[in-house]
């Protein structure tokens, strides 16, 4: 039987190397990136069934590439992969296309059962995030009023100026001109009633659109 083949993205080496190690018996790695911007640059060509991806990565978010996926591979599958346990965020992973959410805190078995699961066509919320939750999980988290009050560029370029990169740098990477992406920036200021670039920044770490300061923690046994 042909095994399914999978794609890793997550900027953790290590988290990476355990994934490739546990799913390797049962499915097929074919390919490993570490930011979501080389993600979706280069996946179509490795034509995955499944991309496991984390939230916070750099250069572009698992949030922002997800959208981006399901546009380009919509019958490809996308399960994430986690430290970030807030409801909003796995409501807003669901309305933008996603099959599974999962905590890096999950048991290795709920990971491979997410898998299973997905590719006969099911959904999956780990049920570190369920406990309280009556009815159907996954829309319960699609019901959760969206926070995101920017449009996808405007959150790429937010996520680059975020991680320190200048405009020009910024503009370079996501093949706009200077003039576009500082465009954007002072578009969102004004709509957001930002008056700072730190206050812009601020607003980028509260809504997960950079990858959090902290050590991956690998999911356990």
């Amino acid at each position: 039987m042909k095994r399914s083949r999978i794609v890793l993205a997550d900027d953790h080496t290590l988290m990476c190397d355990a994934l490739k190690n546990l799913l390797e018996p049962e499915f097929e790695v074919v390919g490993i990136f570490a930011d979501g911007l080389s993600l979706i640059e280069s996946v179509a060509a490795l034509n995955p069934n499944v991309i496991v991806l984390d939230i916070g990565m750099p250069k572009m978010n698992g949030l922002n590439a997800g959208k981006r996926l399901k546009q380009m591979m919509p019958s490809t599958k996308l399960v994430y992969l986690t430290m970030n346990s807030d409801p909003d965020i796995a409501g807003e992973a669901f309305r933008l296309g996603a099959s599974a959410y999962l905590l890096k805190s999950s048991a290795v078995t709920e990971l491979l059962g997410a898998i299973r699961q997905v590719v006969r066509g099911g959904l999956y919320v780990t049920s570190l995030m369920t406990k309280d939750m009556d009815g159907s999980y996954v829309q319960n988290f699609k019901l959760r009023k969206s926070t995101n009050h920017l449009t996808p560029r405007q959150k790429e370029v937010l996520q680059l100026l975020a991680e320190g990169w200048s405009m020009k740098e910024a503009a370079f990477i996501l093949h706009l001109s200077p003039r576009t992406v500082a465009f954007h920036k002072y578009q969102m200021m004004e709509h957001l009633s930002i008056k700072s670039s730190a206050e812009l920044i601020e607003y980028a770490m509260m809504n997960s659109l950079v990858p959090a300061m902290t050590t991956a923690v690998p999911i356990t046994a």
